[in-house]
């Protein structure tokens, strides 16, 4: 029993570190300061971090020891979570880049439409 929940929880932390890798890329495609480092290749940790503006820092770290999220604005930090919890917020940050008008991408191009229709106006 305790052999299958172990490696189900290292097929988890795996999973979700793959998830985070991409992530980063979509973040970086949308012109988001992001990266996502792992240790070693067996991909059983990651270090994730994402800049969200001004002196707005997302750390997310997972590991066999456990999963953190914290947020950190002017190098103080807001909030950190931990467990299910940090998954959760990852989802909110997730969520948010299925809205165009949220990302810099989305908001460039929705000034882009809005000066158009000025100008045929």
């Amino acid at each position: 029993m305790f052999t299958r929940l172990a490696q189900q929880h290292k097929d988890f932390v795996q999973d979700l570190v793959m998830n985070l890798q991409a992530l980063a890329i979509v973040l970086e495609n949308r012109n988001y300061l992001a990266s996502c480092y792992t240790c070693g290749g067996q991909m059983n940790s990651a270090s994730f971090m994402v800049s969200l503006g001004e002196n707005h820092l997302i750390r997310f770290l997972v590991s066999d020891y456990g999963i953190t999220w914290t947020e950190m604005r002017d190098d103080r930090e807001l909030m950190k979570l931990e467990g299910a919890e940090a998954i959760s917020q990852l989802q909110e940050l997730a969520n948010l880049l299925k809205e165009p008008i949220l990302t810099k991408v989305g908001q460039s191009a929705q000034k882009s439409n809005e000066l158009r229709e000025l100008q045929l106006n």
